[in-house]
């Protein structure tokens, strides 16, 4: 199941987190977002328990954004032990999303 994330749960929901993370900054508004969801829930069914995938809207974090260097969306960061380890910009394919999560683990 997918994460909701805000500014006032990410500390304990991500950087707090026992298992890796993975946080797509995306907006209501945004396109390539929107078109993502779907390829973002099947990995949080995938990689249920292994690694914790959840979204945050960007609109609404925008600390979090300017802290993490989120100028274009949808961004996907990878968290691994509250500290982000990598990243991906732009629409991504399953498999390419996969492989960065396989990483983590």
């Amino acid at each position: 199941m997918e994460h909701i994330f805000t500014e006032a749960n990410f500390e304990q929901e991500v950087l707090n987190s026992d298992i890796p993370v993975m946080v797509d900054f995306y907006a209501d508004w945004c396109g390539p977002c929107q078109m993502m969801m779907p390829t973002v829930e099947a990995l949080a069914e995938e990689f249920e328990g292994r690694v914790k995938i959840g979204k945050i809207n960007s609109d609404d974090a925008q600390s979090l954004c300017q802290k993490y260097g989120v100028m274009s969306i949808p961004n996907f960061i990878f968290f691994k032990n509250g500290e982000k380890v990598d990243n991906a910009i732009g629409a991504q394919t399953e498999d390419a999303l996969a492989e960065k999560l396989e990483a983590l683990l």
